[in-house]
């Protein structure tokens, strides 16, 4: 069976996936050039007092996004 799809925005704090795919074509090409590449995993450090933006660790470095922009990332669980 397949793994369900996911999305980086539905993570929690503490919880780490790896990251699959790109919904949104020109979103994608600034998250690539920001080192959110697939195969990379990704984890979320913590969230701002209000819930957005989110701060996630990705290759050693703390990397914000705003939800709306982490629901265009299809993750995967960690094997």
């Amino acid at each position: 069976m397949g793994e369900m799809k996911r999305h980086l925005s539905e993570l929690r704090v503490g919880e780490s996936a790896v990251i699959d795919s790109f919904t949104d074509p020109e979103l994608q090409v600034k998250l690539l050039e920001m080192g959110c590449t697939p195969g990379e995993i990704i984890q979320v450090e913590k969230f701002s007092p209000l819930g957005d933006p989110v701060a996630y660790n990705i290759s050693g470095y703390i990397l914000s996004m705003r939800l709306a922009e982490a629901a265009t990332v299809t993750i995967r669980s960690q094997r």
